[in-house]
């Protein structure tokens, strides 16, 4: 009985070691088999890479979806085996692909422009150098630049250019940014250029007048469109204004505050506007009654330039010595009604006249300037282009009378001559500008005398004139920083 259950037990063992040699023997086909991908089992002792992105160990065989495929390789046999499995020292490898999502992308950083690096003081003060259009554009370019770029410090001046430019939207817009930390008021913004915006109107105007308080300087030079009315509106609102410049506006006759101002001033402060400088160059329609207006409202002027208003008469000239006796600046060019009265109530500004242009003015001659010569010695600039009616006498008178003479135009006068020139040259050694062209009674004699008596001469304007070319070597050789303007050939 023992004996049959030992026999019992080792046909079972032998049995049972046959199950398993096939089963080893199956496996091992199935994981050479080329379409089969039945998982194999792996050692546990096989190492497994976690640090490359693109590959991995793996234990078993994936799926088919996360295999990298390469081209089919052919077995020594002839057959073509597949590359999806392969057996490297008894283990399975595979390239696998992690699902769209699950993969961990390094994250890119944006390089960072050297500029950004900066602190915003610095970066302001960058910002501070850019027209009005740039600090636009810079606006846009992300948020700490449209922050940086609408900081009110940077507007203290609005420019604005070119003809199809709709000024009057562009004010409009730009004030009513700046009126956001200061509902309905610019407080920092001081000047306003539109000169050449021939779109700018009585509109735009008047949002300045009401927006900026603080304006002091405004510029609308070539403004056609432009009025009394909107000028009066700034004049009043705005009663830090020094600048104005209306130069080519043919609309504007006159500047005057508004009724509504003029009611609210006692009569100890009287009408007066606070302006120094006014340009109203080009200002056609101006005329006597306007430049009294003028002379009456804005007493505090310095600079005043009405070149080429052909309405003024002398009548003008004695409302204008008797208002603003603070005139230091006057342009009367192109005015062909001025004469030798109006010259003698200009010189009532006695010392404080500097500068006086009254080029072609066919009315003035020697009487009206030595009018000015006796009453104004601090005359420094004097353009007298053009008013034939002066001669050597006129200009003798004011060399002696204006010995701190820098600048000096009488060309186009052909009485002028050398002996003119020689008073010049004796009165007035810092004389460094001087323009004799169309002079035709010059001769070297009087260029001789320049030479020698005024040798900080810069600028020396012969053209058109018949002199020696000797005589302006001799002004180059002893005027060493002399530039000559001179229509002769033989003069090198």
């Amino acid at each position: 009985m023992t004996t049959l259950l030992l026999q019992h037990q080792s046909n079972l063992h032998i049995h049972k070691s046959e199950l398993m040699c096939k089963g080893s023997s199956s496996i091992s086909s199935d994981v050479s088999s080329s379409t089969d991908h039945t998982p194999t089992k792996a050692p546990k002792n096989v190492a497994t890479s976690e640090d490359s992105d693109l590959s991995m160990r793996t234990l078993s065989t994936p799926s088919p979806a996360l295999i990298l495929k390469s081209p089919p390789q052919t077995a020594p046999n002839g057959h073509e085996t597949s590359s999806t499995s392969f057996n490297v020292t008894g283990e399975t490898v595979a390239l696998v692909h992690p699902p769209p999502g699950t993969r961990s992308r390094p994250s890119k950083v944006p390089p960072i422009a050297l500029i950004d690096i900066l602190p915003d003081p610095v970066l302001l003060h960058v910002l501070s150098y850019l027209s009005t259009p740039q600090l636009c554009r810079c606006a846009r370019v992300c948020r700490r630049w449209y922050n940086l770029a609408w900081d009110p410090r940077l507007w203290s001046a609005i420019r604005l250019t070119g003809e199809l430019l709709n000024a009057d939207r562009a004010l409009k817009v730009l004030t009513h940014r700046l009126c956001q930390d200061t509902p309905n008021v610019c407080l920092t913004l001081e000047t306003v250029v539109a000169s050449g915006c021939r779109r700018m109107s009585d509109r735009g105007l008047r949002v300045v007048a009401q927006c900026c308080p603080e304006l002091r300087r405004l510029e609308v030079a070539g403004c056609y469109n432009v009025s009394n009315e909107a000028v009066f509106d700034v004049v009043s609102q705005c009663p830090s204004l020094e600048h104005l410049d209306v130069s080519g506006c043919p609309k504007v006759t006159c500047i005057s505050l508004t009724e509504e101002a003029s009611l609210q001033l006692t009569p100890l402060h009287g009408q007066q506007i606070g302006l120094r400088y006014l340009d109203m160059t080009d200002c056609v329609s101006l005329e006597d009654e306007g430049l009294r207006t003028i002379a009456f409202h804005c007493p505090r002027l310095t600079h005043l330039y009405l070149r080429r208003c052909s309405r003024l008469t002398d009548e003008a000239m004695r409302q204008l010595a008797l208002h603003c006796t603070a005139l230091r600046e006057l342009s009367l060019s192109d005015c062909p009604l001025i004469g030798d009265f109006g010259l003698r109530e200009v010189a009532r500004l006695e010392g404080r006249l500097h500068y006086l242009s009254v080029a072609h003015c066919m009315r003035i001659t020697d009487v009206g300037l030595r009018y000015v010569a006796r009453y104004c010695p601090r005359l420094r600039y004097l353009n007298a282009r053009g008013c034939e009616g002066l001669t050597d006498q006129g200009l003798s008178h004011l060399a002696r009378n204006c010995p701190r003479l820098r600048s000096i135009d009488v060309g186009r006068c052909p009485l002028v001559s050398d002996a003119g020139l020689e008073a010049l040259a004796r009165c007035c050694e810092g004389l460094r500008r001087l323009s004799l062209r169309g002079c035709e009674s010059l001769t070297g004699r009087g260029l001789m005398a320049l030479a020698a008596g005024c040798p900080e001469l810069q600028l020396l304007n012969v053209q058109e004139c018949e002199v020696p070319p000797e005589a302006l070597r001799l002004v180059r050789q002893h005027c060493r920083r002399c530039v000559i303007e001179h229509t002769i050939p033989a003069f090198y």
